[in-house]
């Protein structure tokens, strides 16, 4: 808007190229909300076109320049006042001048390393987006424009099965194994629950996921667990030598990636809770952390990205 009165106004729209074709997704928004936004991987030309509309027919906008910037970011909620970029690129648009109609510009940002995936949490935000400004002596003009970026991964050739042994002396042996450690967003946990030996009344068992978020540094560190997903296996009293089988599906579940110490600000860590509750309500669990990655196992013809292209990363544990 104009400074009590003075100057012309513009705005700004931008428009992506391949918009029509490329995949959106949804992703959480600080509010809780969930909005949808254009999908991009590592390693993906980010390009398109700015066009500035002047408020008015016949009028003037004398600027100081124009420009576009591809950030990535992440914002801590206990330091709002102080963003923490890892990728800052500048583009200019158009030098200083006066623009006398309606303009559009061609942006491209070739390649960009788009290391970290998009998240949105209890106490952290990961951020890219676009931010176009029309600079001038007064106020300048911007407009921002998000897009979310997921962090591909190739299977990892190492993946053991889990196996542990948890119980309480004289009362309680169980052995639980899970098929593997590390798994994909859309995969399955399969597993057994073996009673070696049961001498109190259990009512019922239930596994669950947990997310852990670790943001901040030094003495300002913030720790959230959030119940992910809950799924009972067993209702009623097991005895002895007796197995329960474990099928919990990961795809209707709001999960990410693994992440750990991301730009040393933040991390992102799931786990496996296995709880018993005996019919005094008295609880026992033993957690044990797995990996999730986003997996990449095929390429769409026609050169659009789908939740699987090549430009995926080498899985690291």
């Amino acid at each position: 808007m104009s400074f009590f009165g003075f100057g012309t106004t513009a705005d700004i729209d931008v428009v992506l190229d391949g918009s029509q074709t490329r995949k959106y997704v949804e992703h959480k928004t600080e509010e809780g909300r969930k909005e949808k936004y254009p999908l991009y991987y590592d390693g993906e030309t980010v390009a398109g076109k700015v066009s500035v509309s002047l408020s008015k027919a016949g009028s003037k906008l004398e600027h100081q320049g124009i420009k576009i910037e591809f950030i990535g970011q992440i914002e801590l909620y206990y330091d709002r006042g102080n963003h923490h970029e890892f990728i800052s690129l500048v583009k200019e648009l158009a030098r200083p001048g006066v623009l006398t109609q309606s303009t559009s510009f061609d942006f491209e940002f070739i390649n960009v390393e788009k290391p970290y995936e998009s998240y949105t949490g209890a106490n952290v935000k990961l951020r890219y987006f676009l931010r176009v400004t029309i600079v001038r002596r007064l106020t300048d003009i911007t407009k921002e424009m998000d897009i979310v970026v997921h962090t591909l991964s190739t299977y990892p050739e190492v993946n053991n099965s889990l196996k542990m042994e948890v119980g309480i002396e004289d009362c309680l042996h169980i052995e639980f194994e899970y098929n593997k450690q590390k798994f994909h967003l859309r995969d399955v946990v399969i597993g057994k629950i073996y009673f070696l030996l049961v001498r109190i009344k259990i009512r019922m068992m239930e596994i669950s996921i947990i997310k852990k978020e670790t943001a901040g540094t030094g003495p300002n560190i913030y720790n959230e667990n959030e119940t992910v997903a809950k799924y009972e296996i067993m209702d009623g009293a097991p005895v002895r030598g007796e197995s329960i089988p474990i099928r919990l599906f990961l795809a209707g579940y709001d999960l990410t990636p693994t992440m750990r110490d991301i730009n040393k600000k933040f991390s992102v860590r799931y786990y496996l809770n296995l709880v018993l509750v005996d019919e005094e309500e008295r609880r026992y669990f033993k957690q044990q952390e797995i990996v999730l990655w986003r997996k990449a196992d095929r390429v769409r013809t026609g050169g659009q990205a789908d939740e699987s292209t090549a430009w995926g990363r080498d899985y690291q544990a």
